[in-house]
């Protein structure tokens, strides 16, 4: 065999390996359950699933009339979370709900049944406070989360934490050697499912965001009505929430 025909054999044989690799072990890129290990401690409120699954999170400050969910990152602990809106949003009842796999919740994360869970975690939280403005909050990857539901759900208020315009777009721009458009299962297509709808809306993003390119929240916002609110904060996507404004900026927005 020509030495250029082994070359190309072996890059050929790489290539798909790598691309193989991709394919099978995707969700592990995405979702990173075991980093949501200190969120195992007693819930407050559960919810059954058809297949079985149990789902158990938390509702704080239960009496209050209006609700609001959180929808956390891929990698996020939610009691930080919980003590952030305990400090700015004392008006709302305030739900958190760990993924699938998450936490104490039971299963395997999948985008098709977390966006399902969301809808059926809306319902049930609808119905608990009937004809009360029922809010939402993602952040991350939770923010396509958010999308999905205010696409198909009544919102009141969106708040959209260093949030994206599709999964597929910010994986081509980590992996843009990769036909990722091809291999990607996990759907997150907030900007399509959001435009042209009415919404009241705040996109929080992090002005040295390493994880979700600017080019891509920037698509998102032209998916948005032209008076949302956009506040941007110092830090990284790990690190903004630490800076000044941030629970102000909650404050305000679901006052």
């Amino acid at each position: 065999m020509k030495p250029v025909i082994v070359i190309a054999t072996l890059i050929f044989a790489l290539v798909s390996g790598v691309i193989a690799l991709f394919f099978l072990n995707q969700r592990r890129l995405v979702y990173f359950p075991d980093a949501s290990n200190g969120d195992a401690i007693p819930p407050s409120f559960t919810l059954k699933r058809p297949d079985g699954v149990t789902l158990r999170g938390w509702v704080d400050d239960p009496g209050q009339p209006r609700a609001l969910l959180y929808f956390g990152g891929n990698a996020e602990t939610l009691q930080a979370a919980r003590a952030e809106l305990r400090e700015c949003c004392p008006g709302w009842s305030r739900y958190f709900l760990p993924y699938r796999g998450y936490g104490g919740s039971e299963g395997a994360p999948a985008s098709p049944a977390i966006h399902a869970d969301a809808l059926a975690f809306y319902d049930t939280v609808a119905k608990r406070h009937p004809g009360q403005p029922v809010a939402l909050i993602g952040r991350s990857l939770g923010s396509g989360v958010a999308a999905h539901v205010a696409a198909n759900r009544p919102v009141s208020k969106l708040v959209l934490v260093t949030p994206f315009d599709s999964l597929k777009n910010v994986a081509k721009a980590h992996y843009p050697w990769l036909p990722v458009g091809l291999l990607l299962r996990e759907r997150y297509d907030s900007a399509d499912w959001l435009r042209g709808k009415p919404l009241a809306a705040m996109v929080i993003r992090a002005r040295h965001d390493q994880v979700i390119p600017a080019a891509n929240t920037d698509a998102l916002l032209r998916a948005l009505p032209d008076d949302t609110w956009v506040v941007e904060l110092e830090g990284d996507h790990n690190t903004f929430a630490e800076a000044e404004g941030f629970r102000q900026a909650l404050a305000d927005f679901l006052r």
